[in-house]
């Protein structure tokens, strides 16, 4: 298992037929940012995707991620789960700033938190996963202009950067386990994962 899987940041890129343009496909623990007119794409069930653009240049992106769940009997797990999320969060909104977004014009939109993992029912881990995006955008200043949170099903998003529209489809109607088994098994390695270093923000 990698140390740096949270480090994994390239997902698919592929020709979207139907909305005739590039494609960005993002698995959990990715992330990626365009300034070009693209779609991002991912499917969200327990975990949490932010959208945040620069609403005048266009620059934009998409991350996808869950907290770490901490074992009740590991104390020297004690703050890791925030700490994982806060560096997807600064993973994402460095790499726009770096792009050339500005600051104050910043934007999120955010989805997911869906109570799919039934084996997470006790834990909640997609509420929690959605508290913590809305503090976190709070904490940084960053309007949410749209969200799509909680709730028991796994949703498909289209994110368009360049012009901020986001489509959602709920999947109420999915017959394969894929989605669950894939962040179940996101999950299992962000126990052994390590948030290497620390990320600082541009202004």
């Amino acid at each position: 298992m990698p140390e740096n899987f949270e480090e994994v940041l390239a997902p698919t890129l592929y020709f979207d037929k139907h909305f005739q343009m590039q494609a960005a496909k993002i698995l959990p623990g990715e992330y990626y940012a365009t300034s070009r007119d693209m779609v991002l794409v991912t499917v969200l069930g327990s975990c949490v995707a932010a959208c945040i653009r620069d609403r005048q240049s266009g620059v934009g992106g998409m991350n996808h991620f869950m907290l770490p769940e901490s074992s009740q009997d590991a104390d020297s797990m004690v703050g890791l789960p925030t700490r994982y999320g806060t560096y997807a969060m600064e993973m994402l909104i460095n790499q726009v700033l770096k792009m050339g977004a500005r600051r104050s014009n910043l934007e999120a939109k955010i989805f997911g938190g869906g109570n799919v993992l039934r084996g997470f029912t006790v834990s909640n881990v997609g509420q929690k996963n959605s508290l913590f995006v809305k503090d976190f955008l709070a904490l940084e200043h960053i309007p949410v202009v749209a969200e799509d949170l909680l709730d028991v099903y796994p949703r498909k998003v289209y994110y368009f950067p360049h012009t901020g529209r986001v489509l959602v489809r709920k999947l109420k109607s999915v017959h394969n386990n894929t989605i669950v088994d894939r962040e179940k098994d996101y999950s299992a390695r962000l126990r052994f994962s390590k948030v290497e270093g620390d990320v600082e923000l541009f202004d």
